[in-house]
């Protein structure tokens, strides 16, 4: 009798996790790993990624990690050419890693408010336009887009913030629609307040043989059986692409 992780085995593919030196980014790296797929970690300063590469690496997974600011121009695209130099072919990219300033929106300066949309918005874009075209070429890939509770619920202290997750799920929507004809599927999780991060690995690994809500926003339960089941909806080939 095949296991779960026999039927969603990730051996063979390479992820890309962003903002995986802790929490929740870290805990999709891990279920990855321990789902068979070569990770490539990220963090921004050198050494951030080197506690969860050796957990990985002690657990039996392959890592590597990759440090890359993502403010600067090209930085994604810049991302996704090192993470390809260090690991191969990417088949998964998950976009986790955000910047979040908060503040009124009367106070929000000219470089916070850069940082978040340089961060959020454009390597995010950058990282789809580098990444997605080679995916569609060998006919699979899987994107998944790590979303916020505040791009449905926005607080005012978060306003810059909220705008950009939003922004991130309508791309990923419009993207999801295009490239699913042609093997590539991607989804928005978005995390509600009562989501507890170590829940998140079992819900991660099932993306070697699953479909796409085609960027349907799905939030995550607060236990770990209702939020496994919920990303295995996510990813049902009976799910069909949205109109």
């Amino acid at each position: 009798m095949n296991t779960y992780k026999d039927i969603f085995s990730l051996k063979g593919r390479t992820a890309l996790v962003t903002g995986s030196s802790r929490g929740i980014g870290a805990s999709i790296a891990q279920a990855y790993a321990a789902y068979g797929a070569r990770v490539v970690l990220h963090g921004q300063r050198p050494g951030a990624t080197a506690e969860i590469e050796k957990a990985i690496r002690a657990a039996g997974g392959d890592a590597v990690s990759i440090h890359r600011e993502l403010s600067p121009p090209s930085a994604g695209r810049d991302l996704i050419a090192a993470a390809e130099g260090a690991a191969g072919p990417l088949d998964i990219l998950v976009i986790n890693a955000s910047a979040q300033i908060n503040g009124a929106l009367h106070d929000v300066t000219p470089e916070d408010f850069a940082t978040q949309i340089d961060v959020n918005l454009r390597s995010t874009v950058e990282m789809l336009q580098a990444a997605l075209p080679a995916m569609a070429e060998r006919g699979w890939g899987r994107v998944v887009n790590i979303g916020s509770i505040n791009q449905l619920r926005p607080k005012s202290i978060v306003s810059i913030y909220a705008a950009t997750k939003a922004a991130q799920h309508n791309l990923i929507q419009s993207l999801a629609r295009d490239y699913a004809s042609r093997g590539c599927y991607s989804t928005h999780l978005r995390r509600d307040s009562s989501t507890r991060t170590e829940t998140l690995p079992a819900a991660t690994a099932i993306l070697r043989h699953g479909r796409t809500t085609s960027g349907r926003s799905t939030g995550w339960a607060a236990q770990a059986g209702p939020t496994k089941w919920w990303a295995l909806r996510s990813f049902s080939p009976r799910m069909r692409v949205a109109s």
